[in-house]
């Protein structure tokens, strides 16, 4: 692995203009201290303004996103990591457009609820997210919103999820689970064809990814032009994969700044 990171003034201004589109975590990323600042909603419009595509794309659950998603100057939100997409339309509605069909959502949430249930019984501490209600395609187990849990309490999570068939992976405040074949990679792939018809892995040196914890690694190797926020220095250890560039600022304030670099060239 490479264990280096360049920083983000060493992104070249060629790079940077040719790109065509953007996707961005939100949990620490977008957001600062749970909120999201105002020069943070207006990068996403400076960037929307400027031509490009702008999808963020998240381990937050589908009911947590619309609100964001009808407000937000965004192509689209890709929450509960990939599995599904809050499109806005004409008129202020939200579209949803999901990667399993019906059957296969009912019949996985009800597995999934079985397993969030036997983590909390079986793993002291463990406590489901918060934002659980609002879950479609997945399970979420809080480690750092309102509950911290230790490196081995995670891991403990972890594993459990998958001794039952699941896929987990760990954002900067929670453990994620699910069935499927779904990530954050698959679902950038299925929003770029089905929204544009574009295929994302013939053209991923025109795209730029942003994020900031382990959930992200695919999306850093997958993409050449990948950054983290300054705040990624936590997850560094933990990381299979890291970024290509890391920004000056943490959170918020760290997007507002690849906001500035990918203007500064158009």
């Amino acid at each position: 692995m490479d264990t280096t990171m360049q920083p983000l003034n060493a992104w070249p201004a060629d790079a940077r203009r040719q790109l065509v589109g953007l996707f961005t975590d939100i949990d620490d990323t977008l957001t600062t201290e749970g909120a999201v600042a105002p020069e943070v909603v207006q990068a996403l419009g400076r960037l929307k303004a400027a031509g490009l595509h702008v999808v963020p794309i998240t381990g937050r659950p589908v009911g947590w996103s619309e609100p964001f998603a009808a407000a937000w100057p965004v192509d689209a939100i890709v929450p509960e990591n990939g599995a599904m997409a809050l499109v806005p339309q004409p008129g202020g509605t939200l579209q949803r457009r999901y990667q399993q069909d019906a059957a296969t959502r009912a019949a996985n949430f009800a597995r999934m609820q079985t397993v969030l249930a036997q983590i909390e019984r079986d793993i002291p501490g463990a406590r489901r997210a918060t934002d659980s209600a609002g879950r479609e395609c997945d399970i979420a187990v809080d480690h750092s919103e309102f509950t911290q849990l230790s490196d081995a309490q995670i891991d403990k999570v972890v594993m459990a999820m998958r001794q039952e068939g699941m896929h987990a992976t760990v954002s900067s405040i929670h453990v994620n689970g699910w069935y499927g074949e779904h990530n954050k990679l698959e679902g950038a792939r299925w929003i770029a064809r089905t929204l544009w018809g574009r295929e994302l892995d013939a053209e991923i040196g025109r795209w730029a990814y942003v994020g900031d914890s382990t959930n992200d690694a695919l999306m850093f190797q997958a993409f050449p032009h990948s950054i983290g926020v300054a705040n990624i220095a936590r997850f560094v250890p933990h990381l299979s994969h890291l970024p290509r560039y890391v920004t000056q600022g943490e959170r918020g304030a760290g997007f507002a700044e690849v906001v500035r670099a990918i203007l500064a060239v158009r």
